[in-house]
């Protein structure tokens, strides 16, 4: 028996944006203890070459709401990725979190062979819908979380796995 479309993404994306706001709360709460700026939370990154901490979420949010979009045949709300504070980050995690949790769990199931087409930047990128689930949407998701957690544990924010897998 497979996986549903909704049990492979939606049910994760919910689980895995609450826990991304529970780590951003931990990250404030550690930058006002520890006398750091807002913007210099956000706005650090682990390798000059990869996006700060604010992108990251900002990616997680796009990632999570275009695939649920996209499975459903709707379009995802558009957002501006203007956030520069925990509490405009927290709001665009509970945006996304509405956006998901308005679609029901039938409209993103169907034939796991129907093409899916992604836009980038320089490229259009084609799969199935089997195939964008499992080797691009939840990967991506899960990259830019891991980023955001591994961000704030270089920081030294106290989280640890518990934080990033939360709870049952």
């Amino acid at each position: 028996m497979s996986a549903s479309l909704y049990g492979s993404t939606a049910a994760q994306f919910v689980r895995g944006l609450q826990n991304l706001s529970a780590l951003l709360e931990k990250g404030e709460a550690w930058a006002k203890e520890n006398g750091k700026s807002e913007e210099e939370v956000l706005n650090t990154r682990l390798a000059e070459d990869m996006y700060p901490l604010a992108r990251q979420v900002q990616i997680t949010s796009d990632m999570s709401k275009g695939a649920v979009a996209r499975l459903a045949g709707i379009t995802a709300p558009a957002m501006e990725d203007n956030e520069v504070t925990f509490a405009q980050l927290q709001e665009r995690i509970a945006n996304t979190l509405r956006f998901i949790e308005s679609v029901d769990a039938q409209q993103l199931e169907g034939d796991e062979s129907r093409e899916i087409v992604v836009k980038g930047r320089n490229r259009e990128m084609k799969f199935t819908a089997h195939s964008y689930v499992t080797v691009f949407a939840i990967p991506n998701f899960y990259f830019h979380i891991t980023t955001a957690y591994n961000i704030l544990r270089h920081l030294g924010v106290n989280i640890g796995k518990a934080d990033f897998i939360g709870g049952n």
